[in-house]
């Protein structure tokens, strides 16, 4: 099943690049390359990417990256099999990894020669001389390969060196790309040897679900860890780093320089958090020392951290005297939506945070899994077990977990924990969201299109995806199943599912969505009251949806009949009234005022102002090549109605802003 699981996978992610490089003119390859590099700097793995392409005699480069403190310099180049089809008809062989890995380090010798010979405007000499640039900042080069074909090389190659700059290798191939998209989580979870040991303070918790420890870290350690681990070390956190140049990292760099015996005293540290620990424990069972820490997240002290690398690999300090006070929250995984968030607003009195900062990068999708496979559902019968609900994001996830358990008891349990009447889609979710709030004839229009407009209104107005609503959106399907087996008992025969989602909106429309989801939650069930209703509602709902002389399948995808169905008369049940809350279901919204502001400003400016603004940069030389491609991207995207995420708007306007500072104006164009 994995094996068609990543079929779908190629299939999608194939017909995703056909398109996307269709509307924006570019070769298959290249667009390849820039969704890849978009995911990953959503995910923190890469920053500042710039894509370009230039081939020679035995040189191939599509782009490259600058960390944001500019120690590292990334270099990108692509394999992609124009005729992937299935994964496994052909590989990437270790030859193919090889050679590409050398073309890279080829362009990187030969670049100041390969700059001399292409003229000022062009876009290689742009790409030379952005990396030219970069490397005379560097402290480390990483290769970047990406591919469409599943690798064959086993091991990469080991790290070299490049004048004394230390080089390692990445490889993202279909598989790790497969796994990248599908996964529950950004990343794997870092995990961190202590030897010795690092000695400890454990408080005790009150709470089951979190403990907290202090401990004291050498700040060599802290800032090597940065240095391997870079963004994912900061997935969590509520802001990126802010550069040297903000106040308070000036100050904790002059500490690091002038004081270090004195930064433990002068530095408030770092909250960080981990989802298991491994603990030296004394004769009175007291934990005294860490071992081990799987899940290491730091979530507050992002710059204290970065500012200390900075200072180790630019401006080679010692740092062997350097200590960082390090309070550590143990969060079981399921808890991390919970507390996490709060652990960040409330530790954080260096700048400003608001919490939309921590959501801003987290897509509904990735969310809505991680939170929902993580409930466990009430136990509905004596026996006592609880379950949960599996929602497959991806198709075919829920074989793939189960083909996991290898004996037949192992797959027999996991049936019992995640029953199949409990596993739902992507087209399931927005199925039942839709019909809940009142877009029957959205959800009459077939899986495709349903899904479709209910991720433009997620976009529109994304909701916080918390334990709370994914509690409620289930509950929604346990209701819009309830509906359906009364549309069945009522022989709506092959036009069920239109009455079903009819019938439930008109259900919700009648009720003003006072319906307790939060009790269908706790009953994994409806109640016989709401039943009752359901039955005495069906039958009206069913000689308007199914009426004479109109073609129902299309009738029933029309806003009018949606219109007509509003205005039927229906009286709630006396039974059913004393169940109703006396307000309407409320579903936290992200406030995100800010991020919605800075999308509308990114298209108030105007797709003609923003190609103006990269071809000024161009010529005038002004601005990184990632910050002028990035103005041309989003150009491009506003004439294609492609999408902007909340990154690339900040970045944009954040440019924008700078150019206009040093001259820039849409008239000199």
């Amino acid at each position: 099943m994995a094996e068609l699981a990543l079929h779908d996978y190629v299939r999608t992610l194939m017909n995703d690049i056909q398109s996307l490089a269709e509307n924006e003119g570019a070769s298959i390859p290249k667009t390849f390359t820039r969704r890849v590099l978009e995911q990953l700097e959503e995910a923190g793995v890469v920053s500042n990417s710039h894509v370009a392409y230039h081939q020679e005699h035995g040189v191939v480069v599509y782009g490259f990256g600058v960390s944001e403190d500019r120690s590292t310099l990334d270099l990108y180049t692509t394999e992609y099999d124009l005729a992937q089809g299935q994964p496994g008809a052909d590989k990437l062989t270790k030859g193919d990894t090889a050679k590409a890995y050398r073309r890279l380090l080829a362009f990187l010798r030969k670049c100041g020669t390969i700059r001399n010979n292409h003229p000022e405007t062009t876009e290689v000499h742009e790409l030379c001389e952005g990396v030219e640039k970069a490397l005379a900042d560097a402290v480390k080069i990483r290769l970047f390969l990406f591919s469409n074909q599943v690798s064959t090389a086993g091991a990469l190659p080991e790290p070299t060196d490049l004048n004394g700059v230390p080089v390692i290798h990445e490889l993202w191939d279909l598989t790790r790309l497969h796994r990248h998209e599908t996964s529950g989580s950004l990343s794997e979870p870092i995990v961190v040897d202590f030897d010795p040991p690092l000695p400890c303070l454990s408080a005790e918790s009150t709470e089951p679900d979190h403990s907290v420890t202090l401990a004291v870290l050498p700040g060599a350690l802290l800032a090597q860890l940065y240095d391997d681990h870079r963004a994912r070390l900061l997935e969590l956190n509520v802001r990126a780093f802010l550069q040297i140049r903000t106040g308070v990292n000036r100050k904790i760099r002059e500490t690091l320089l002038k004081r270090p015996e004195r930064f433990l005293a002068y530095n408030n540290g770092i909250t960080a958090t981990a989802s298991e620990a491994e603990f030296v424990l004394d004769a009175n069972g007291n934990c005294v020392a860490i071992r081990q820490l799987t899940g290491l997240q730091i979530v507050n002290g992002g710059q204290t951290t970065a500012t200390l690398h900075h200072v180790m690999k630019r401006d080679k300090k010692d740092l062997s005297e350097v200590r960082v006070q390090m309070k550590l929250s143990l969060v079981a995984p399921e808890h991390l939506e919970e507390i996490v968030p709060r652990i960040s607003e409330y530790s954080n009195t260096q700048n400003k945070v608001t919490l939309v900062d921590f959501s801003s990068n987290h897509r509904f999708h990735v969310d809505f899994e991680r939170v929902s496979r993580a409930l466990w559902a009430p136990a509905t019968d004596e026996s006592g077990q609880e379950t949960r609900w599996f929602y497959e994001r991806a198709r075919g996830q829920y074989a793939q977990e189960e083909a996991k358990h290898v004996t037949v008891p192992a797959r027999r349990k996991f049936r019992a924990l995640h029953p199949t009447r409990q596993r739902f889609s992507k087209a399931d979710l927005a199925k039942y969201v839709n019909s809940w709030n009142e877009l029957p004839h959205l959800v009459s229009r077939g899986a495709q299109k349903n899904f479709n407009e209910f991720m433009e209104r997620t976009k529109r107005e994304p909701p916080v995806v918390d334990i709370s609503f994914c509690k409620r959106v289930i509950a929604m399907g346990l209701l819009f199943k309830a509906v359906d087996a009364v549309a069945k008992e009522h022989e709506a025969g092959s036009h069920k599912a239109l009455v079903t989602a009819y019938t439930m909106a008109r259900l919700c429309s009648a009720t003003e969505k006072r319906i307790d989801l939060d009790r269908i939650w706790r009953e994994q069930g409806v109640s016989p009251a709401l039943v009752a209703a359901v039955h005495d509602l069906c039958p009206l709902v069913m000689e308007r949806v199914i009426a004479p002389g109109k073609h129902v399948t299309e009738w029933a995808k029309s806003s009018t009949c949606w219109e007509d169905v509003s205005r039927l008369k229906w009286d709630i049940p006396e039974e059913l009234s004393t169940e109703l809350l006396a307000q309407p279901v409320e579903f936290t919204e992200d406030t995100s005022e800010a991020e919605e502001q800075r999308l509308a400003d990114v298209r108030a400016i105007g797709a003609e102002e923003w190609e103006a603004l990269g071809e000024w940069a161009r010529q005038t030389r002004n601005l990184e090549p990632s910050e002028r491609q990035l103005a041309t991207v989003i150009a491009t995207r506003l004439r294609t109605g492609g999408d902007i995420t909340a990154t690339q708007a900040a970045q944009v306007l954040s440019v924008h802003e700078t150019a206009i500072g040093i001259g820039f104006s849409p008239a000199v164009i």
